[in-house]
């Protein structure tokens, strides 16, 4: 049985959007910052810092700066003594809630199979 040229074409188109998505979210850090930032709606830099184990001031500096980039996080600079960064979700950012939620349901049946937690 041979698939239609449709459905190929289909298939491919979606690969693609998955491949998208993936060059967007991808590495070690981004979806936990997002996730981080989802779950408050704001968080200030040294906030997120503490929420995502392990990262560095350096890679998290430099994965905010792509989601900003990718117009998936606001970076609002509050005129506070110190100065205070704060970063949220933008609108687009949003969309990926649903995708943050999913995960983490996930995560947690994942975890309780696995080790039973």
């Amino acid at each position: 049985m041979q698939c239609e040229p449709l459905q190929i074409d289909k298939h491919k188109k979606e690969m693609m959007a998955v491949q998208d998505s993936m060059d967007v979210l991808n590495g070690k850090w981004k979806i936990s910052i997002i996730s981080s930032i989802c779950y408050y709606n704001k968080r200030r830099f040294s906030d997120i810092l503490n929420d995502v184990a392990g990262i560095s001031n350096k890679m998290l500096s430099k994965e905010l700066k792509e989601l900003e980039m990718n117009q998936l996080v606001k970076r609002t600079v509050l005129d506070t003594q110190p100065i205070t960064v704060q970063y949220e979700l933008t609108e687009h950012g949003l969309t990926l809630k649903t995708i943050i939620n999913h995960l983490t349901d996930w995560g947690k049946e994942h975890r309780k199979k696995i080790i039973g937690e």
